[in-house]
């Protein structure tokens, strides 16, 4: 099964859009639910957001390699319509300097069924934490940069269930 096709021969509804402005989850939902005119039972939509860690933080710094992130994220759009029977999927991720509270990442799955949905939304965050090529660098309460974030051992065994 490709990116462009699903099992029935429909098309799926799929996006990548790595970008320095905000993202309007709603208007995301509302985009996808139109274009997909009623063929799937389910939505999932995960929303990554910046933390303040505490009131340590001011934001987080994303820097990405253009062309080569959004051709990763592809890789795993791939594999993920290969797994599961999509829809849809969309894949937004900021650069740049985020301010806690704002989103920095926004995952959309839809499937004829919840569990699809939900089990591809959760393989494409389990990669987009530990495997996207995007480097987080933390700017500090105190005026300071901060050093670079690392996907934690926690992010590691969750990405490992789906090998």
């Amino acid at each position: 099964m490709s990116a462009g096709e699903i099992a029935a021969g429909a098309q799926v509804a799929s996006g990548i859009s790595i970008q320095s402005a905000p993202f309007d989850v709603a208007a995301e939902i509302a985009r996808l639910t139109q274009e997909l005119q009623g063929r799937a039972g389910a939505i999932v939509t995960f929303t990554g957001l910046c933390r303040d860690e505490g009131g340590r933080l001011t934001g987080l710094e994303l820097e990405h390699y253009p062309g080569m992130a959004e051709a990763e994220i592809g890789r795993v759009v791939e594999s993920a319509l290969g797994r599961w029977p999509l829809q849809a999927v969309r894949v937004i991720h900021r650069h740049g300097l985020v301010a806690p509270g704002d989103g920095i990442v926004l995952v959309v799955t839809a499937s004829s069924h919840r569990v699809a949905a939900f089990e591809a939304a959760s393989f494409l965050m389990d990669y987009l934490k530990t495997k996207a090529p995007f480097w987080k660098r933390e700017h500090l309460a105190d005026g300071t940069v901060g050093g670079w974030v690392e996907a934690t051992g926690t992010d590691d065994e969750a990405a490992a269930r789906w090998a």
